[in-house]
């Protein structure tokens, strides 16, 4: 396929389908919403932008509200009706509970609905740091809450807050699972996104922001920042892949059947914790891409295949052919400021317009990325990574937990 190209969306989306919880909650508060009261709402949904906790104080009252008090306000000055602020509050997550369901709606397809509904749970960034720190294990840099830490199995539906005096059981983390190292394997392997053959740099999705016709702003989205691991730094953590089987696809040359016919150090887990605070104003002069390095001790020509997946299926796959370029005594693989494909910049979009956090996280639940790197002569995998998705809500910006991905 040509890389400037990717290929079309292999399905239409389904009608529009509405839970009878969902369309109790609209009839009730739509009722009570007549035009000019809606008209008055949205108007004041662009003057008032959300302060979270904080108040507003009206200098011309001295009083000071809360956003929903003063649409309240303002509905009741334009219209002389009255809304309460919690009738407010309702209207605002009806409207976004709308919003979420047309963005899933127009991603997922009927058939997988079903398994859809177990979607995955959140991969605490906590729990990463309370699991290392029972184990006196190097922390990620992720910020914590005091005292209290979440665990949370990868892909289980329940949390369960627990003190970090004691350590707890925890089990599909066993970080020597499935790994079996040759002898003068370097520190990387095992540590990283690296197998005996081929190890990831770095990767980024990124977007630049001309500022004028010199410079412009750089904002990443999701990052893995080169590293380089020593023999003191501990293995990555083990997740057996059947727990994402069904968040990839499974037909010829899904994840499945590249683990059965691959190599086992080959396989990755990536969870991201992406940056949304972007401003996405829709600007012709922004430019949305990817880039990724590699390094291995062959001169080949490697093959990388995108697969962007929607509850299990592939909507869009791009395919780049890279050549090695031979550098400090070592061959290097550099795709770069490759263009994000039309699909994802929207994807981007509508997801940045959903007002809450927690409802990209739902629509992100069912969004995948899976990665595969190969010989082009050979064939043979060399890397296979899948991504999965949450927004960062970290000030430091993006953030990533990686894994190997085994079967026990």
């Amino acid at each position: 396929p040509d890389p400037s190209n990717p290929s079309p969306v292999l399905w239409s989306p389904p009608a529009p389908t509405t839970s009878p919880l969902d369309k109790a909650l609209e009839n009730d508060a739509e009722g009570v919403w007549s035009p000019d009261i809606e008209q008055s709402f949205h108007e004041a949904l662009s003057i008032y932008p959300p302060c979270g906790r904080r108040k507003i104080i009206l200098s011309d009252e001295g009083k000071m509200y809360g956003r929903n008090e003063l649409i309240a306000r303002y509905i009741k000055l334009r219209t002389g009706k009255t809304r309460t602020r919690k009738q407010v509050s309702s209207h605002i997550q009806v409207l976004a509970r709308r919003k979420a369901r047309e963005i899933q709606v127009k991603l997922k397809d009927q058939a997988a609905k079903d398994k859809a509904l177990q979607s995955m749970a959140t991969i605490s960034a906590t729990a990463f740091q309370n699991k290392m720190a029972l184990q006196g294990l190097s922390r990620p840099p992720y910020p914590t809450a005091g005292g209290v830490s979440s665990v949370i199995k990868p892909f289980s539906q329940q949390s369960y807050a627990m003190q970090t005096s004691g350590p707890p059981p925890i089990t599909g983390y066993e970080s020597m699972a499935g790994l079996s190292m040759s002898p003068g394997a370097p520190p990387w392997q095992g540590r990283s996104i690296a197998s005996s053959k081929l190890r990831m740099l770095e990767f980024s999705a990124f977007l630049e922001q001309p500022q004028d016709p010199e410079t412009f702003n750089k904002h990443l989205f999701v990052h893995i920042g080169q590293s380089n691991p020593t023999f003191s730094d501990p293995y990555l953590e083990a997740v057996d892949i059947r727990q994402i089987y069904d968040k990839f696809p499974e037909k010829k040359g899904g994840l499945k059947e590249l683990f059965e016919k691959g190599q086992p150090d080959t396989f990755f887990l990536v969870k991201f914790w992406a940056d949304l605070s972007a401003n996405l104003q829709e600007d012709r002069g922004f430019f949305y891409g990817v880039s990724s390095q590699y390094e291995s001790s062959e001169n080949m020509i490697i093959t990388s295949s995108t697969k962007v997946c929607s509850f299990g299926k592939q909507v869009v796959e791009k395919v780049e052919t890279e050549y090695a370029r031979f550098e400090n005594g070592r061959y290097v693989f550099r795709i770069h400021r490759s263009p994000l494909c039309e699909y994802m910049i929207n994807f981007i979009h509508k997801l940045k317009h959903l007002p809450e956090k927690y409802m990209m996280n739902s629509v992100l639940e069912n969004f995948t990325i899976l990665q595969v790197v190969i010989n082009r002569d050979t064939l043979e995998t060399l890397l296979c990574i899948a991504y999965v998705f949450e927004v960062s809500t970290s000030e430091h910006g993006a953030q990533h937990h990686i894994y190997r991905l085994v079967k026990d």
